[in-house]
């Protein structure tokens, strides 16, 4: 008598075998949305606009604007805390679109 192992054999029942192409599959599209997210821009604000922030979805900076009206060499730290607040806006932006992206792709798995 044989004991252990799967019935009819050494291969994968059908159920296995079907959850292992749905993993695959998935893995795919996590990798594409992964690229799709890395070539997307995000800018974060602040002051009204005074700085724009941009950054791609690896959260590195891409472009930096500040108007030149916000630039007071007597109030540095005024422009330092809206170059922070604009990136943690741009910051926010990635982790929320990220947040979306991957919580689609859950599914029935509970991601």
């Amino acid at each position: 008598m044989k004991k252990g192992g799967f019935p009819g054999g050494m291969g994968m029942p059908g159920n296995m075998n079907n959850l292992m192409k749905q993993a695959q599959r998935m893995q795919r599209q996590m990798e594409e949305k992964q690229k799709e997210m890395e070539s997307k821009e995000f800018t974060g604000s602040a002051g009204g606009g005074a700085v724009t922030i941009t950054m791609d979805g690896k959260k590195l900076l891409t472009k930096v604007h500040i108007d030149p009206e916000t630039m007071d060499p007597e109030d540095t730290a005024t422009l330092e805390e809206l170059i922070m607040l604009a990136v943690n806006d741009a910051s926010s932006q990635v982790d929320s679109a990220n947040a979306e992206a991957y919580g689609m792709m859950g599914g029935g798995f509970g991601f």
